[in-house]
């Protein structure tokens, strides 16, 4: 678009803003623009459109408050500790229990679930209002890790856990391969293992071992990068990060942490205590 559609080619661009406002990951922010739902200043808004201070943003009709600060206020992070048996969705036909039904309300924003976790999975999940660090998180690009404790039936032989870390596993969506394996041991017909992977797919995790014919019968997510899962947040419980925490994981992702405070070197990583593997 050109100066006189009235949209300006300066400031920033549209989706980040959309994002930066809490509306939702700018993946969705940039598909909602393609679809023709924008509007700036009047007119349909197209990808890669910039807005500035005084521009005037619209979804479906209704006004947007553009966050457009030179040091943009801090995003709010929470922690929750999923329990099987919810669902992360806000809409279910079979009106299960929904992670975000417990979450705190929020005006003019929403809670955006970084990662998700299926029906039978339970484990960290984290909700923030920014649609930046939701994507920086979450787009496959950034190759962040997760890390998961699963209890299998049966055991992994030493060729296939050599398998899992060096050649991968094909799949009928691609090969799958762990960062790291590590047996963790366990007693009877039950097998726990630890692991790590830099991707999210549809329950890779178990379509993986059931490849090899061991089924998961329990599976526990117990990091999402920098972000641990700490002991003391039992299932359905929830913390949200403080402000060291929140400027610790945007430097990290490389996002701006809003106004500089001095925060030392142990803050700046931000990492919780390791997640202990539950042996029942």
């Amino acid at each position: 678009m050109t100066e006189e559609s009235g949209i300006k080619q300066q400031g920033e661009r549209l989706q980040k803003v959309l994002a930066q406002a809490g509306i939702g990951s700018r993946r969705e922010m940039e598909e909602w623009i393609s679809s023709g739902r924008v509007t700036v200043n009047g007119t349909v808004a197209t990808l890669g459109v910039r807005v500035s201070e005084g521009d005037r943003v619209q979804i479906d009709g209704r006004n947007v408050r553009l966050q457009l600060e030179a040091e943009p206020a801090l995003p709010r992070v929470l922690l929750y500790h999923k329990q099987e048996g919810e669902i992360v969705s806000r809409d279910d036909p079979n009106e299960r229990a929904s992670v975000f039904d417990a979450l705190p309300k929020l005006r003019g924003q929403k809670w955006i679930a970084i990662g998700r976790l299926d029906f039978n999975t339970s484990g960290l999940l984290i909700f923030t209002t920014s649609g930046e660090l939701a994507n920086r998180l979450m787009h496959p690009r950034f190759e962040v890790e997760r890390e998961y404790a699963v209890r299998v039936q049966g055991e992994m032989t030493p060729d296939q856990m050599r398998q899992m870390t060096k050649q991968g596993i094909e799949l009928e969506d691609g090969v799958v391969r762990f960062e790291k394996l590590s047996d963790e041991g366990g007693e009877g017909f039950n097998h726990w293992y630890r692991l790590v992977l830099k991707e999210g797919r549809n329950r890779v995790v178990r379509r993986t071992f059931e490849t090899l014919g061991l089924p998961v019968s329990r599976l526990m997510r117990v990091r999402f990068g920098i972000i641990n899962l700490p002991p003391r947040i039992k299932r359905g419980m929830m913390v949200e990060l403080g402000e060291v925490e929140v400027r610790a994981i945007l430097e990290w992702v490389g996002l701006p942490a809003g106004v500089p405070r001095q925060i030392s070197p142990e803050a700046r990583k931000a990492k919780l205590p390791r997640a202990p593997v539950r042996k029942n």
